[in-house]
Protein backbone atom coordinates (compact mmCIF):
# COMPACT_ATOMS: atom_id res chain seq x y z
CA UNK A 1 0.00 0.00 0.00
CA UNK A 2 1.65 3.46 -1.01
CA UNK A 3 1.01 5.29 2.46
CA UNK A 4 2.04 2.79 4.65
CA UNK A 5 5.00 3.42 6.66
CA UNK A 6 7.99 1.90 4.51
CA UNK A 7 11.76 2.32 6.49
CA UNK A 8 13.12 1.83 3.33
CA UNK A 9 11.94 5.07 1.63
CA UNK A 10 12.84 6.86 4.78
CA UNK A 11 16.77 5.40 4.61
CA UNK A 12 16.37 6.18 0.56
CA UNK A 13 15.76 9.89 1.21
CA UNK A 14 18.48 10.15 3.75
CA UNK A 15 20.96 8.30 1.88
CA UNK A 16 20.59 10.40 -1.05
CA UNK A 17 20.96 13.75 1.07
CA UNK A 18 23.88 12.27 3.21
CA UNK A 19 25.73 11.60 -0.29
CA UNK A 20 25.32 14.93 -1.23
CA UNK A 21 25.84 17.70 1.59
CA UNK A 22 28.69 17.34 3.95
CA UNK A 23 26.54 18.19 6.82
CA UNK A 24 25.59 15.80 9.77
CA UNK A 25 22.39 17.64 11.55
CA UNK A 26 21.60 17.64 15.04
CA UNK A 27 18.55 20.47 14.72
CA UNK A 28 15.66 20.44 11.99
CA UNK A 29 13.53 23.53 11.58
CA UNK A 30 10.64 23.41 9.88
CA UNK A 31 9.79 27.39 8.75
CA UNK A 32 5.45 28.11 9.07
CA UNK A 33 3.63 30.36 6.19
CA UNK A 34 5.85 33.14 5.16
CA UNK A 35 8.74 32.23 7.93
CA UNK A 36 11.16 30.55 5.32
CA UNK A 37 13.34 33.39 5.99
CA UNK A 38 15.19 31.81 8.67
CA UNK A 39 16.68 29.39 6.12
CA UNK A 40 18.48 32.32 4.11
CA UNK A 41 20.88 32.84 7.62
CA UNK A 42 22.20 29.40 7.28
CA UNK A 43 25.80 29.54 6.29
CA UNK A 44 27.75 26.96 4.30
CA UNK A 45 24.06 26.11 2.73
CA UNK A 46 23.25 23.08 0.65
CA UNK A 47 19.79 23.61 -0.87
CA UNK A 48 17.68 21.01 -2.41
CA UNK A 49 14.40 21.43 -4.12
CA UNK A 50 11.94 18.94 -2.68
CA UNK A 51 11.20 17.67 -6.40
CA UNK A 52 14.83 15.96 -6.30
CA UNK A 53 14.71 14.22 -3.05
CA UNK A 54 13.68 10.75 -3.29
CA UNK A 55 9.75 10.36 -1.00
CA UNK A 56 9.42 14.47 -0.90
CA UNK A 57 6.34 15.72 -2.20
CA UNK A 58 6.05 19.59 -3.64
CA UNK A 59 4.55 22.66 -1.95
CA UNK A 60 1.62 24.32 -3.48
CA UNK A 61 0.43 26.08 -0.42
CA UNK A 62 1.36 30.15 -0.70
CA UNK A 63 4.45 31.71 1.43
CA UNK A 64 6.32 28.31 1.50
CA UNK A 65 9.21 27.63 -0.78
CA UNK A 66 9.65 24.06 -1.03
CA UNK A 67 13.25 23.58 -0.42
CA UNK A 68 15.47 21.55 2.30
CA UNK A 69 18.13 23.95 3.32
CA UNK A 70 21.54 22.56 5.41
CA UNK A 71 23.87 24.74 6.39
CA UNK A 72 25.33 26.24 10.16
CA UNK A 73 23.49 28.52 12.43
CA UNK A 74 25.42 30.37 15.08
CA UNK A 75 28.27 27.48 14.99
CA UNK A 76 25.28 24.50 14.85
CA UNK A 77 24.91 22.13 11.95
CA UNK A 78 21.29 22.90 11.19
CA UNK A 79 18.83 21.15 8.44
CA UNK A 80 15.60 23.79 7.52
CA UNK A 81 12.80 22.80 5.87
CA UNK A 82 11.79 26.21 3.93
CA UNK A 83 8.22 25.67 3.66
CA UNK A 84 5.91 22.23 4.86
CA UNK A 85 3.16 20.26 3.28
CA UNK A 86 -0.04 20.00 4.77
CA UNK A 87 -3.40 18.00 5.23
CA UNK A 88 -5.23 20.04 2.74
CA UNK A 89 -3.17 19.58 0.16
CA UNK A 90 -4.41 16.25 -0.33
CA UNK A 91 -1.53 14.41 1.10
CA UNK A 92 -2.08 11.62 3.56
CA UNK A 93 -0.73 12.19 6.61
CA UNK A 94 2.40 9.63 5.77
CA UNK A 95 3.21 12.12 3.33
CA UNK A 96 2.75 15.39 5.35
CA UNK A 97 5.05 13.96 8.17
CA UNK A 98 7.77 11.51 5.75
CA UNK A 99 10.46 14.41 6.47
CA UNK A 100 10.75 14.14 9.93
CA UNK A 101 11.66 10.44 10.00
CA UNK A 102 14.57 11.25 7.24
CA UNK A 103 15.56 13.64 9.93
CA UNK A 104 15.60 11.23 12.56
CA UNK A 105 17.82 8.94 10.22
CA UNK A 106 20.15 12.12 9.29
CA UNK A 107 21.07 11.95 13.57
CA UNK A 108 18.24 15.29 14.24
CA UNK A 109 17.71 15.19 17.98
CA UNK A 110 15.54 18.51 18.31
CA UNK A 111 13.06 19.44 15.85
CA UNK A 112 11.80 23.33 15.91
CA UNK A 113 8.26 23.78 14.49
CA UNK A 114 6.85 27.50 13.61
CA UNK A 115 3.57 28.68 12.18
CA UNK A 116 1.18 31.22 11.82
CA UNK A 117 -1.91 31.10 13.60
CA UNK A 118 -4.84 33.00 14.84
CA UNK A 119 -5.29 33.60 18.23
CA UNK A 120 -8.74 32.54 20.42
CA UNK A 121 -6.72 34.38 23.98
CA UNK A 122 -8.27 38.27 24.66
CA UNK A 123 -4.88 38.38 25.77
CA UNK A 124 -3.29 38.18 22.43
CA UNK A 125 -2.12 40.95 20.18
CA UNK A 126 -1.17 40.45 16.66
CA UNK A 127 2.53 39.99 16.27
CA UNK A 128 2.91 38.09 19.85
CA UNK A 129 4.86 35.00 19.54
CA UNK A 130 3.32 32.08 21.53
CA UNK A 131 5.82 29.57 22.71
CA UNK A 132 3.51 25.91 22.76
CA UNK A 133 2.67 24.21 25.57
CA UNK A 134 0.75 21.79 24.42
CA UNK A 135 -1.56 21.05 21.22
CA UNK A 136 -5.37 19.67 20.43
CA UNK A 137 -5.03 17.63 17.40
CA UNK A 138 -9.13 17.72 16.00
CA UNK A 139 -8.16 15.69 12.93
CA UNK A 140 -6.61 13.40 15.55
CA UNK A 141 -9.52 13.21 17.49
CA UNK A 142 -11.65 12.00 14.02
CA UNK A 143 -8.91 9.28 13.14
CA UNK A 144 -6.61 11.06 11.04
CA UNK A 145 -3.39 10.50 12.96
CA UNK A 146 0.13 10.58 11.20
CA UNK A 147 0.65 6.87 13.78
CA UNK A 148 -1.76 5.42 12.11
CA UNK A 149 -1.21 1.48 10.44
CA UNK A 150 1.86 -0.74 10.80
CA UNK A 151 4.27 0.55 13.65
CA UNK A 152 8.04 -0.09 12.79
CA UNK A 153 9.74 -0.01 16.26
CA UNK A 154 12.82 1.12 14.59
CA UNK A 155 11.75 4.87 14.81
CA UNK A 156 9.41 4.26 17.87
CA UNK A 157 6.91 2.23 20.38
CA UNK A 158 3.37 1.48 19.02
CA UNK A 159 1.35 3.57 22.05
CA UNK A 160 3.82 6.48 22.19
CA UNK A 161 2.84 8.94 25.30
CA UNK A 162 2.80 12.52 23.72
CA UNK A 163 1.77 14.50 26.97
CA UNK A 164 4.87 16.15 27.38
CA UNK A 165 5.92 16.55 24.00
CA UNK A 166 6.96 20.37 24.08
CA UNK A 167 10.09 19.89 25.76
CA UNK A 168 9.87 21.81 28.71
CA UNK A 169 13.35 22.78 29.62
CA UNK A 170 13.77 24.62 25.65
CA UNK A 171 10.23 25.90 26.73
CA UNK A 172 12.20 27.85 30.09
CA UNK A 173 15.29 28.70 27.65
CA UNK A 174 13.03 30.65 25.42
CA UNK A 175 11.59 32.46 28.51
CA UNK A 176 15.17 33.51 29.46
CA UNK A 177 16.32 34.43 25.87
CA UNK A 178 12.91 36.64 25.74
CA UNK A 179 14.09 38.13 28.77
CA UNK A 180 17.32 38.60 27.73
CA UNK A 181 16.61 40.19 24.21
CA UNK A 182 13.71 42.76 25.83
CA UNK A 183 11.03 40.67 23.99
CA UNK A 184 9.16 39.07 26.76
CA UNK A 185 6.35 41.61 26.78
CA UNK A 186 5.64 39.93 23.22
CA UNK A 187 5.53 36.46 24.48
CA UNK A 188 2.92 34.04 25.59
CA UNK A 189 2.60 30.72 26.13
CA UNK A 190 -0.53 28.34 25.36
CA UNK A 191 -2.55 25.24 23.83
CA UNK A 192 -2.14 25.48 20.15
CA UNK A 193 -4.79 23.45 18.21
CA UNK A 194 -4.47 22.03 14.48
CA UNK A 195 -7.52 22.23 12.32
CA UNK A 196 -8.15 20.91 8.57
CA UNK A 197 -8.31 23.92 6.97
CA UNK A 198 -8.37 25.17 4.13
CA UNK A 199 -11.21 26.98 5.37
CA UNK A 200 -10.98 29.25 8.21
CA UNK A 201 -12.74 28.84 11.29
CA UNK A 202 -16.44 29.70 11.64
CA UNK A 203 -17.46 32.06 14.46
CA UNK A 204 -19.32 28.65 16.23
CA UNK A 205 -16.35 26.69 15.52
CA UNK A 206 -14.17 29.42 17.32
CA UNK A 207 -15.93 29.44 20.10
CA UNK A 208 -16.26 26.15 20.61
CA UNK A 209 -12.38 25.74 20.26
CA UNK A 210 -11.94 29.15 22.83
CA UNK A 211 -14.06 26.65 25.67
CA UNK A 212 -12.17 23.54 24.94
CA UNK A 213 -8.68 25.58 26.18
CA UNK A 214 -7.23 27.08 22.84
CA UNK A 215 -4.94 30.10 22.48
CA UNK A 216 -3.94 29.64 19.19
CA UNK A 217 -5.52 27.66 15.95
CA UNK A 218 -3.84 27.01 13.11
CA UNK A 219 -3.91 23.76 10.08
CA UNK A 220 -0.50 22.51 10.53
CA UNK A 221 2.48 21.51 12.90
CA UNK A 222 0.83 18.68 14.89
CA UNK A 223 1.32 15.60 12.92
CA UNK A 224 5.11 16.77 12.58
CA UNK A 225 5.30 17.32 16.53
CA UNK A 226 3.62 13.54 16.83
CA UNK A 227 5.93 12.08 14.81
CA UNK A 228 8.98 13.69 16.32
CA UNK A 229 8.03 12.87 19.64
CA UNK A 230 7.39 9.37 18.42
CA UNK A 231 11.24 9.18 17.58
CA UNK A 232 12.27 10.22 20.64
CA UNK A 233 13.06 13.75 19.36
CA UNK A 234 12.82 16.65 21.63
CA UNK A 235 10.53 19.41 20.71
CA UNK A 236 9.92 22.82 20.85
CA UNK A 237 7.03 25.34 19.14
CA UNK A 238 6.45 28.92 18.18
CA UNK A 239 3.25 30.19 16.89
CA UNK A 240 3.50 33.77 15.46
CA UNK A 241 -0.35 35.23 15.95
CA UNK A 242 -1.16 36.89 12.52
CA UNK A 243 -4.76 37.22 13.53
CA UNK A 244 -7.48 37.65 16.20
CA UNK A 245 -9.80 35.19 15.16
CA UNK A 246 -13.68 36.36 15.07
CA UNK A 247 -15.61 35.46 17.94
CA UNK A 248 -18.58 37.59 17.65
CA UNK A 249 -21.50 37.66 14.35
CA UNK A 250 -21.01 41.39 14.22
CA UNK A 251 -17.56 41.47 13.65
CA UNK A 252 -17.23 42.62 9.86
CA UNK A 253 -13.19 41.99 9.94
CA UNK A 254 -12.39 39.39 7.11
CA UNK A 255 -9.09 37.36 7.28
CA UNK A 256 -7.09 36.39 4.16
CA UNK A 257 -4.19 34.41 3.38
CA UNK A 258 -2.74 37.49 2.05
CA UNK A 259 -2.31 39.58 5.20
CA UNK A 260 -1.48 36.47 7.39
CA UNK A 261 2.01 36.22 4.95
CA UNK A 262 1.86 40.02 5.72
CA UNK A 263 2.33 39.72 9.27
CA UNK A 264 4.35 36.93 9.30
CA UNK A 265 7.52 38.93 6.87
CA UNK A 266 7.06 41.74 9.33
CA UNK A 267 7.16 40.41 12.40
CA UNK A 268 9.69 36.64 11.38
CA UNK A 269 12.45 38.72 12.43
CA UNK A 270 11.77 38.48 15.92
CA UNK A 271 11.27 34.48 15.33
CA UNK A 272 14.24 34.44 13.96
CA UNK A 273 16.39 35.93 16.25
CA UNK A 274 14.78 33.57 19.59
CA UNK A 275 15.52 30.95 16.95
CA UNK A 276 18.85 31.32 16.48
CA UNK A 277 19.49 32.45 20.10
CA UNK A 278 17.90 29.01 21.13
CA UNK A 279 20.09 26.67 18.48
CA UNK A 280 23.45 28.27 19.75
CA UNK A 281 22.81 27.51 23.03
CA UNK A 282 22.29 23.27 22.32
CA UNK A 283 24.55 20.67 22.37
CA UNK A 284 25.13 19.57 19.50
CA UNK A 285 28.25 20.30 17.02
CA UNK A 286 29.00 21.84 13.79
CA UNK A 287 29.15 19.72 10.56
Amino acid sequence: MQDQICYDNYKNAADWLQSRTKHRPKVAIVCGSGLGHLANALESQDAFPYSDIPGFLECTAPGHAGQLVFGVLRGKSCVCMQGRFHMFEGHSLYKVTFPVRVFKLLGVETLIVTNAAGSLASSYKTGDIMIIRDHINIPGLGGFNPLNGPNDERFGPRFPVVGAAYDKGLRRLAWDLGKKLAISDHLQEGVYCMVGGPNFETIAEARLLQRLGVDAVGMSTVPEVLIASHCGMKVFGLSLITNKVAMDYEDQQVVTQEEVLAVSRKKSHTLQTIIMELVAQLGNTTA
